[in-house]
């Protein structure tokens, strides 16, 4: 079964080897079909405790590590602190 992979933007990163991730997605409402932009807040695993607020990160579902943490940060080049945010 393939894993989940999702973007988003780190929240809180006080945390030692977590990170907060909100990662919003939009949606059709059944009704009044109109896009509404829904967000949820994921617990990520952060080994290196690199990334802080503001950035913007890639996670992936992987086996629980613990009571609320089931993703993992991606280390890839696409996006993270590496990415030049004056674009």
């Amino acid at each position: 079964m393939p894993k989940r992979i999702l973007q988003g933007i780190v929240v809180n990163s006080k945390s030692d080897k977590t990170i907060i991730v909100n990662v919003q997605r939009r949606v059709m409402h059944p009704l009044y079909k109109k896009f509404i932009t829904r967000s949820h807040r994921f617990s990520a695993h952060d080994p290196k405790n690199c990334f802080k607020q503001g950035d913007a990160v890639r996670i992936m579902e992987c086996a629980p590590i613990s009571k609320n943490k089931k993703f993992a940060v991606l280390y890839d080049r696409t996006v993270g602190p590496e990415v030049n945010r004056n674009n």
